[in-house]
């Protein structure tokens, strides 16, 4: 007969309940004095803790309340952090089951400025790392005993051996293109038996992978980023575990995960959410369906669950000086969940910026879950910034059907007025779950260049995906993770090209390179494609031309995706020319003639800089 997972948790409860107490967990590990918010929940993990009765003698410190579940392996204890609560170390004294035990915790001093920190914003470009498949900087710990899946870099889908050391390794080039903000995708243990290496099936939010390193080390890497003027965002995933988490072998509450612990995927109707016609089982199916078999989906509606993943990510932030946050699946999660999560992050740090990925090519969609957002339902959020996958999207079909011109860019652009922040938004030409942007182009590297000036002059956050500026190939048709995520060359000790001293480069990828470099450095000096306004005049023949302005200072960019030259009369674009004769091509330093006609080679792309007006 098959046993139902409620009983196979009640029965775990009464076997362990029996056993002597002892801590095996207690999490957030330690804590901060001087936080905004004053309190801050423990989850206490261990035999029979559950029975017992905790106590603290710590000036500024107390216990608020104390929670017992069903599982009487659990204890949530509410503490109290007064203004004036001070560092330092303190006991929390459990007693009963004839038994005390004594756990030292800590409460650290936060770093000066904590609260006030800058998150990344529209003067920053982010570079985005795969950290398995970027640059192995320690062979010791590829794999390590213990953990599940071993390093075999022969298997697509296998861990390859990249880790922080790595990545800090290569601080140097990453600034050295001009990139001041970085995004590894997740770094926090996923002890899962395969395809362990994407990080997004967390077996612990509070460690990071011993195959990367350890947090140590991760704080390493943001302070040696921070050094080179990079800031670091974490990748984060709230919405599902990976099914060897620790919590699957002895689940605080039976409704800690949906459905009761049954796979049930999600069918993917994210409209759901915001559809006014929607049946409530869709709604209900979408964020709390599971993606896949080994990745259970939390339930966000038990306060528990919330208040852990809110906590958690606040000591991510301060403790490894987070420049924010990358929210992977983010509308997956519960609604309710996300105003207060959102709303709770920026309360502690007003400054900080959070980017959701909200994958739809729906502009309505995606401007749901930005903060401000007048929603006809009255769903509030203070998110601040999404991955804006409409414009990627548009962009990406112009570039692969190139009959169809610009016309789908320009019209998504032209629904910016449905955001309340667009210039927020993080705009990406491909990242590690879409196919490379170089292939996507047709391996044509005019349409390339096309994208990638595009990508660096947007009233947006731009966001790029390594490997690209070395022309990275991948498969185009259907979902092909392996071919995105190929090793970075010259990460491995023995790999024939090396991008990361030139070596073994093809010619065009040099040009690639430097092209990437020159426009992100350009780029990071330039106020007016910061916070400058943009007006775009409609695609015509193929061709499309916008300005960035602010002030008396002026940039113009000029496209032509046609397989000849085309010829552009300036008098259409006197509103913003203002009789301008002439300007400089940033890319090649060339005068540009205006005066009459803007002459545009076949897919010519003219990053051109105006005299002041």
């Amino acid at each position: 007969m098959r046993r139902t997972f409620a009983t196979l948790f009640f029965a775990a409860a009464l076997q362990s309940a029996a056993a002597a107490p002892a801590i095996a967990h207690l999490e957030p590990p330690f804590w901060w004095t001087g936080m905004q918010d004053k309190g801050l929940q423990l989850m206490v993990h261990g035999a029979g803790i559950g029975g017992m009765q905790a106590r603290i003698d710590y000036p500024g410190v107390r216990i608020a309340a104390s929670t017992r579940v069903a599982n009487s392996n659990y204890l949530f204890i509410d503490l109290e952090i007064a203004a004036e609560a001070k560092p330092g170390t303190f006991e929390i004294v459990f007693e009963g089951a004839g038994a005390t035990l004594r756990h030292a915790y800590e409460l650290r001093a936060r770093a000066p400025g904590s609260r006030q920190r800058q998150g990344f914003g529209n003067a920053d470009a982010i570079y985005q790392i795969m950290p398995d498949r970027f640059a192995n900087g320690d062979p010791a710990n590829d794999s390590v005993p213990g953990m599940l899946e071993k390093a075999d870099r022969k298997h697509p889908g296998g861990r390859h051996g990249g880790d922080i050391q790595g990545a800090i390794d290569r601080l140097d080039y990453i600034a050295g293109l001009g990139f001041t903000q970085l995004w590894p995708t997740p770094l926090v243990e996923n002890d899962m038996p395969a395809y362990s290496y994407h990080g997004y099936a967390s077996t612990d939010h509070y460690r990071i992978d011993p195959r990367y390193g350890s947090n140590e080390d991760f704080v390493r890497l943001s302070t040696e980023a921070k050094r080179r003027g990079i800031g670091l965002i974490q990748d984060v995933v709230l919405s599902h575990i990976g099914k060897n988490h620790w919590w699957m072998k002895d689940l605080p509450t039976p409704d800690w995960i949906n459905f009761g612990g049954n796979f049930t995927p999600t069918a993917h109707h994210r409209v759901s959410v915001q559809d006014k016609y929607a049946s409530q089982a869709d709604s209900r199916n979408f964020t709390a369906g599971w993606f896949v078999e080994s990745m259970p989906d939390l339930n966000q509606t038990n306060p528990l669950v919330a208040n852990y993943l809110i906590q958690n990510n606040i000591w991510w932030i301060e403790y490894a000086n987070l420049a924010g946050l990358r929210i992977d699946t983010y509308s997956y999660s519960d609604g309710a969940f996300l105003t207060q999560y959102t709303k709770r992050i920026m309360d502690e740090y007003p400054n900080l910026n959070l980017v959701g990925e909200e994958w739809s090519t729906l502009v309505p969609v995606v401007a749901r879950w930005q903060r401000g957002k007048i929603n006809f339902d009255g769903y509030t959020s203070s998110l601040p910034s999404l991955m804006d996958f409409p414009l990627v999207e548009a962009m990406r079909t112009a570039l692969t059907t190139p009959d169809k011109g610009f016309n789908e860019v320009y019209q998504t652009l032209s629904l910016d007025y449905l955001y309340p922040e667009p210039e927020k938004l993080v705009l990406f030409g491909g990242n590690h779950d879409m196919a490379r942007m170089y292939s996507a182009a047709g391996e044509d590297f005019d349409r390339y260049r096309m994208n990638l000036v595009f990508l660096m002059t947007m009233p947006r956050i731009p966001q790029f995906y390594t490997g690209d500026e070395i022309l990275m190939t991948s498969t185009v048709k259907g979902r092909d993770d392996a071919s995105y995520r190929r090793d970075f060359p010259g990460g491995w000790a023995g790999d024939k090209a090396n991008a990361f001293t030139g070596a073994g480069l093809t010619a065009r990828q040099r040009a690639a390179q430097e092209l990437v470099r020159k426009l992100a450095t350009w780029r990071k000096g330039q106020p007016v494609i910061h916070s400058g306004r943009l007006m775009h005049f409609g695609p015509e023949d193929n061709t499309w031309v916008y300005f960035r302005y602010q002030d008396n200072k002026r940039i113009m960019v000029a496209m032509n995706n046609n397989d000849k030259e085309m010829r552009l009369p300036t008098g259409r674009f006197q509103e913003m020319l203002k009789g301008t004769a002439r300007g400089v091509d940033v890319l090649t330093g060339a005068t540009v003639d205006l005066a009459r006609e803007l002459r545009l080679a076949p897919k010519a792309t003219l990053l051109i800089e105006l005299p002041e007006a």
